[in-house]
């Protein structure tokens, strides 16, 4: 029995090589658009579609294969008799191997200026049925989606005259992940237009598709037994490490990355110029200042000991000045709107230091959900926003806080107050951050309890110059548990406390606050940050 193979590609990369090694094997070809002229044209012997079928194609070619002489040609199975009678009975030749891809929507999607009707032109139809049809029958079907497994193809082709079922299931699996791929991404863009203001109740599926792509493999994850790498969102926030520019030095790691994302993160905060040092996952220091120059300054000098092997988020771009400061430091990495020339050419003489750049612009424009795997399943959350946080310089009061019942906090204090929360909501949970208006004095991360995060704060700050803690403020995660944070807070010279508040023994807490003479406010958010 004569075999068939139907090729049809929007990315004709070889599609002339494969033919003719189909051609070699007495392979008869069908083919349609494009495809068909490009055999043509190279000479190659080819059968149109709409002449096998004697159907045209139409609606702009919006349906070309989809029809029973080609699915039936594809589903068929030869074992049984009652096909074998279908297919004769029909005019319906087998179809032994399909070379498909489809068109490109993920390109039209991410080009600048393209307009819905490009987009929705560039969703296929007839290929990912072509490719599902002959999948779903890889027991004698080949289905080739990847110009990568056109050698493999070939080579068995001319060695054994037909393709192997362990190549066949193999391709089979490569098929189905792409039309996943392909209608996730379609999927999250009509997403993306639907009203979410609608005038009917959606009831939206129980289950979620991510999709991502461009695979960078990493030297190995965590540790150096572990393997890793990172796939790129199609449609990355500009504000995301996805777009950002690496301008020197080496491969990012796993490490490296998950450290860069929380720096970017915790920067992310500030709109004045903003320099955060960081360190496994938390800030180590954070400073503003009226120049990048001086927040950076304020950063290295909060602790300038974690800050070593650390990463360097800065919101403004880097001069010489700074960046002469900065290549006396050991960082893994730096990141900035840019580097001025010279900036860039001093630091690009330290090769293993890795020099980033991303659109600082763009920071508003964040992922609106974020994802952790945990075992068997995923856990999804909404992006932590701070509404009770402000922006400009504070002159009174947030009319979100609510002061405890005392005094009410200093303008100054209130600044700081506000700083510190911007902080310690990007530092692991238990969490206790002390600062003045500009800068961290003390960070304490990821303990057991509270009040054990706020001892390692404050002994941090107590070491610090006594004239940065004249305006020393505490800020926490959660609410106080107990009255012990607060009476260390007191001990240390605290002059203002700010936490969500909500516990059982707020009193207690509120009641050491008036005795010490500490203002306190309540903000009604909670930060836990608990996500790795």
């Amino acid at each position: 029995m004569r075999q068939y193979a139907l090729l049809s590609v929007s990315d004709k990369t070889d599609i002339t090589v494969i033919a003719q090694a189909f051609v070699e094997q007495g392979i008869q070809l069908l083919s349609t658009g494009g495809t068909y002229q490009a055999l043509t044209a190279a000479g190659i012997p080819v059968e149109a579609v709409s002449d096998y079928t004697g159907f045209p194609e139409i609606l702009d070619g919006r349906v070309k294969t989809l029809h029973p002489k080609i699915h039936g040609g594809l589903l068929a199975r030869l074992d049984k008799a009652s096909h074998q009678k279908v297919l004769e009975k029909q005019a319906i030749v087998p179809i032994n191997y399909v070379v498909v891809n489809l068109y490109p929507f993920q390109q039209v999607l991410t080009a600048p200026s393209t307009s819905d009707e490009e987009k929705i032109e560039n969703i296929d139809i007839g290929g990912p049925a072509l490719l599902r049809s002959a999948a779903k029958n890889y027991e004698r079907v080949s289905v080739i989606t990847d110009v990568n497994d056109y050698p493999t193809l070939i080579q068995q082709l001319k060695e054994n005259g037909a393709t192997s079922l362990e190549f066949r299931q193999y391709l089979a699996k490569k098929a189905f992940q792409l039309t996943a791929h392909y209608d996730a991404l379609i999927s999250h863009y009509l997403k993306d237009r639907v009203n979410s203001q609608t005038t009917f109740t959606p009831y939206d599926w129980d289950h979620v598709t991510l999709t991502y792509g461009d695979k960078h493999p990493l030297r190995y994850g965590e540790n150096a037994h572990q393997a890793a790498a990172f796939y790129r969102e199609v449609t990355p926030p500009a504000f995301s490490l996805a777009n950002a520019r690496v301008l020197h030095g080496k491969t990012l790691s796993y490490n490296n990355l998950k450290d860069a994302d929380a720096a970017l993160a915790t920067v992310r905060e500030f709109d004045c110029p903003a320099a955060v040092g960081l360190k496994h996952m938390n800030p180590c220091g954070v400073g503003i200042g009226e120049t990048i120059e001086e927040a950076f300054e304020r950063c290295f000098s909060a602790d300038n000991v974690s800050i070593y092997g650390g990463i360097v988020a800065l919101n403004r771009p880097v001069s010489l000045a700074l960046a002469e400061k900065l290549a006396k430091i050991f960082l893994e990495i730096v990141i900035a709107p840019a580097f001025a020339p010279e900036a860039y050419e001093r630091l690009a003489k330290k090769k293993n230091l890795r020099l980033l750049t991303l659109d600082f612009e763009q920071k508003a424009a964040v992922a609106k959900e974020e994802y952790v795997s945990v075992s068997g399943g995923l856990l999804m959350q909404t992006t932590d926003h701070s509404p009770e946080l402000v922006d400009q310089a504070l002159t009174s009061l947030p009319a979100s806080w609510s002061v405890a019942q005392g005094r009410t906090p200093t303008a100054s204090e209130m600044r700081a107050m506000n700083f510190a929360m911007k902080v310690v909501k990007h530092v692991k949970s238990n969490a206790i951050v002390v600062t003045n208006e500009v800068m961290t004095l003390g960070v304490g991360a990821g303990q057991p309890n509270r009040v054990g995060a706020a001892a390692i704060a404050l002994e941090m700050a107590a070491k610090k110059d006594p004239a940065l803690r004249e305006n020393m403020v505490l800020a926490s995660d959660a609410f106080l548990p107990m009255a012990d944070t607060a009476e260390l807070a007191a001990k240390y010279g605290v002059k203002a406390i700010i936490q969500p508040g909500g516990s059982i023994h707020d009193d207690d807490s509120i009641a050491v606050t008036q005795k010490n003479n500490i203002a306190m406010v309540m903000t009604g958010y909670r930060h836990f940050r608990h996500s790795s």
